[in-house]
Order: C-alpha cells, then sequence, then structure tokens
C-alpha cells in the first residue's frame, strides 16, 4: 500500500500559472520534547498559525496546507496581499508565540522558523510543485536560519523571505517595513540558489547576539557542526571583504562570505 500526504486544499481549482503566496512553519529542535510534548508542540503550532491569521484577518480555513508534525506548509488563495502577510500576519506569529512562552520553562517553549516566497505553485501527487514551494524548503532548512535563531536566544521567531519578497514589499518602506531589521544571507542547498533575507520580530537587535549584528551582506558562512555534546563558540567579522572565523579551539580558519567572491 502507497500512503498519501495530508494535504487539504482550499479553494479549487486551481490553474499551473497561478502566482501564490506559499510559506512553511517548522518547530525548533522538535526532536528534543517527548512524545506526550511533541503532541502538545504540533496542538500550539497548529493553533497559534490560526490565530495570527484570524487577527491579520486572513481566512486559514482557505489555505490548502500540509501538515507534517512539527511543520505546517500553505499554499494561499490567489490575490492575497503580501503586505499583510509579511507584515501583520508575522507581527501576529510572533505576539502569539511570545505569549505562549511567557508562561513555560525554557525547556517546554517553542520557537518557528517561518519561510515566505511567492510565485508559481501547484498541486502535485505529494503535495506542491513549483518553483516557489521549491524555494521555502530551501529558506526554512537553511543552516543560516537555524544559526539565527540559535543566537538570539530570546527570540520567538525567525523569519525568511525571498529576495523578491524583499524588494518588492520591504525595500519600499511601505506600510512601515524597516529595512534595517533583515539581513541578508544566501542560501544554497539541492540545487537551488539565491538569496533570502533574515528578521527576528520581537527582538531588539542589541540583544541578539553579536554575531547577528556583525552578519556581513553576503551572509555569513554556518558554523560547523560541532561533535558530540559541545559547540565551540564563533567569531565573525568582516576584514577587507574577507569572513574571519574564529573557532575556539586554538585554530582560525579563513572563509570568503557567501556572495562577496570576487568582490
Amino acid at each position: 500500500m502507497t500512503s498519501q500526504p495530508t494535504v487539504r486544499l482550499g479553494e479549487m481549482p486551481w490553474t499551473d500559472d497561478d502566482r501564490r503566496i506559499c510559506m512553511a512553519a517548522d518547530i525548533e529542535q522538535y526532536s528534543r520534547f517527548d512524545t506526550p510534548g511533541q503532541r502538545m508542540a504540533q496542538a500550539q503550532l497548529a493553533r497559534v498559525l490560526r490565530a495570527a491569521a484570524e487577527r491579520s484577518g486572513l481566512d486559514h480555513g482557505t489555505w490548502s496546507v500540509q501538515p507534517q508534525g512539527d511543520m505546517e506548509f500553505a499554499v494561499l488563495p490567489a490575490g492575497t496581499s503580501e503586505q499583510v502577510v509579511v507584515g501583520e500576519y508575522v507581527t501576529h506569529l510572533a505576539a502569539q508565540l511570545g505569549g505562549y512562552n511567557a508562561t513555560r520553562r525554557p525547556a517546554r517553549r517553542m520557537r518557528l522558523r517561518l519561510a515566505i516566497d511567492t510565485g508559481v505553485a501547484t498541486t502535485a501527487a505529494l503535495g506542491f510543485s513549483g518553483p516557489a514551494p521549491i524555494a521555502v524548503a530551501r529558506y526554512l532548512n537553511a543552516p543560516e536560519v537555524k544559526w539565527a535563531l540559535a543566537a538570539a536566544g530570546s527570540a520567538s521567531l525567525a523569519v525568511v523571505i525571498s529576495d523578491r519578497l524583499f524588494q518588492d514589499v520591504v525595500r519600499l518602506r511601505l506600510h512601515g517595513h524597516d529595512p534595517e531589521q533583515y539581513r541578508r544571507i544566501h542560501v544554497e542547498q539541492k540545487g537551488f540558489a539565491g538569496y533570502g533575507w533574515v528578521r527576528l520580530p520581537g527582538v531588539d537587535l542589541q540583544d541578539a547576539g553579536e554575531t547577528w549584528l556583525n552578519m556581513p551582506e553576503g551572509g555569513p558562512r554556518p558554523p560547523a557542526r560541532a561533535a558530540d555534546e559541545g559547540r565551540p563558540n564563533f567569531v565573525q567579522q568582516r576584514v577587507h571583504g574577507t569572513a574571519v572565523q574564529g573557532v575556539i579551539h586554538g585554530s582560525v580558519v579563513h572563509g570568503v562570505v557567501p556572495g562577496e567572491a570576487g568582490r
């Protein structure tokens, strides 16, 4: 037997050339929860996503969604406002998470990564297909986005949007969007390559950590995975267009920042 994913389709029918907002939310370090904790985390993920949509004037019931346990992927109806999703929805989602985490012990807090792009998306046998769903998946799992959330202990949410959304929505500073709240990263995964922009809603960037504040324009090189339990500390800064990444094990590694080569 072949099992099919649980996909709830909102509006129908779709056309293959529809441009839609696609986004995905994923729980940070989901595997740290025990079985009851995972059940609670999934319930709270569903709750905060729907509450944020409702408070933003969006109807979550019209979204086409594919839940995957610790993650939900959604394709929004054609014509949904990009301004509202990148602005009010993100703001309300951060507030919902902050309210939930304020009453939880650190080990029980839930932090999310949220990736958003807009483009062609259509249904497929196992979910969704098209350039926008692929981009969202790559942004969501980019090491740079995980690193940004880990570097800001007070954050409940890390948001990464595509360069297209940044240029069309954020850069023009319409509706209160502030480009200074974003840091650019370069994502390369599974044949996908592109720039994204990371934001930590509700976090004072002065409290987000020196590594976040000093993130070069093209984005940092993600720190190497530490063996066993410990992780080395990293210090990164720009030196004449080159990132100097000091691994506090008595060695220094020099590397060109992605996007800076050849400048």
